[in-house]
């Protein structure tokens, strides 16, 4: 008998499927098994067997079929170990037999829309608004509890509480693990944005780690909300849309060979991306031809802006202040003030700037948020006040989550300290 021989897999390549594809795994799972619990267990399981199995067999030419295919099989093992199978919910012994009738087959053709699906879920009206988009971030996202309870600014024991009441709504209130119609579609809209929105900012910005970005959520953002805007063409899908890819377009200058941070005045423009561009600008005119704009819309006016100009110095900053008024209209929103701030002293100079974020930093929320101190530090370099700048940076870098960022700091610090010194 000839023995099989090992195909050459780096442990690298199913660590990146992994990354990239476990949660849209999760995400069937958990619409064929109706259980958050079960399907987590059962998809790392599926991924433990690809790790013996794909050296010696190579990895399948899909990977994510392979691993759902092979989780409904060890979910149904599963099931039948538990004692008095005949006594649990008939609901569960009904989906075991489904699932016996699909492991005869290759995985659904539906896993690509088994993400949006389990959005939708956890965005139900029944789920209280504030567990609605951490309960996402955790499920369909995959990013832990610390990750999110910093995002909200909560402890992470908070946090977790709001979770698990979520999925407990879920269970007992029966929710199904579905797509609303077109007339439901409008009142789950906005949380179904926010959580969208906030994968991408987790993508393009880490909050915490070794790497500025994360490109596979950013991209997974990107995917869900074309096919959000499929489903309900609304002017702000367009509006978010437009503003998630007209920030993805910079992504190749924002990083030097190093990966060390570049700020958007100092990056290569001609590294951004046209492509992406183009389609920004042109959905962000069609939202504005609405008269449907909302946040996300007038925010990607704002990123058009930056895109239109030749350079820093060209943007036209005095537009970005009046979008930034209008943006505010909607809501007093510390994080756009920050913002506003930097366009106001762009527009005006430094000190009107400067005045602007010194009033923020008496919030509670904006005091713990580090670029409020580094645009504080900036500032205050450009007018030569520099051991307060020192200071300010010093206390951005040690609220900064992300090494990046850290580093940046640091080099700031350096920076400043070298003009300072008396020679």
């Amino acid at each position: 008998m000839t023995s099989r021989k090992s195909v050459v897999v780096h442990p690298d390549e199913i660590d990146r499927i992994y990354r990239n594809d476990s949660r849209k795994v999760y995400a069937t799972l958990v619409r064929l098994l109706g259980d958050f619990d079960l399907a987590e267990e059962v998809m790392h399981d599926a991924f433990s067997a690809a790790v013996q199995k794909w050296p010696v067999e190579g990895i399948p030419g899909n990977p994510v079929s392979w691993l759902v295919s092979t989780a409904r099989f060890k979910a149904v093992d599963m099931i039948r170990r538990r004692k008095r199978l005949a006594e649990l919910h008939p609901e569960l012994t009904r989906r075991v037999a489904e699932l016996e009738s699909l492991n005869g087959s290759p995985a659904g053709l539906e896993i690509q829309d088994d993400r949006l699906r389990l959005i939708f879920t956890c965005c139900h009206p029944a789920i209280d608004p504030k567990v609605q988009v951490p309960l996402t971030l955790r499920e369909v996202c995959g990013l832990s509890t610390e990750e999110i309870a910093r995002a909200f600014l909560v402890p992470s024991s908070t946090m977790a509480q709001r979770i698990v009441r979520g999925k407990a709504k879920i269970r007992k209130a029966g929710i199904s693990f579905s797509i609303p119609s077109l007339t439901e579609l409008p009142n789950r809209l906005d949380a179904v944005l926010s959580v969208i929105y906030l994968v991408f900012n987790e993508g393009y910005s880490a909050s915490s780690g070794e790497t500025l970005t994360r490109s596979h959520l950013s991209d997974e953002a990107i995917r869900l909300a074309r096919l959000l805007l499929e489903l309900l063409p609304h002017a702000e899908v367009s509006g978010l849309l437009a503003l998630m890819l007209l920030h993805e377009s910079r992504r190749d200058a924002r990083t030097d060979d190093q990966g060390d941070i570049v700020l958007l005045e100092d990056q290569d423009r001609s590294r951004w991306n046209r492509g992406h561009i183009a389609e920004g600008q042109q959905l962000v005119e069609q939202s504005l031809r609405t008269g449907l704009a909302g946040t996300y819309t007038i925010q990607a006016a704002i990123s058009a802006i930056h895109a239109e100009a030749p350079t820093s110095e060209e943007t036209d900053w005095a537009q970005i202040v009046a979008l930034y008024d209008v943006l505010l209209r909607f809501g007093e929103n510390p994080i756009v003030e920050l913002n506003r701030a930097v366009a106001v002293a762009m527009r005006d100079g430094v000190e009107f700037g400067l005045e602007i974020v010194d009033r923020l930093l008496l919030q509670e929320t904006i005091e713990q948020y580090y670029l409020a101190h580094s645009a504080r530090g900036e500032f205050l370099r450009r007018i030569g006040r520099h051991a307060e700048a020192i200071e300010s940076f010093e206390k951005a870098a040690s609220l900064a989550k992300q090494t990046p960022e850290i580093r940046f700091l640091q080099k700031k610090i350096a920076a400043v300290r070298s003009i300072s010194k008396p020679t």
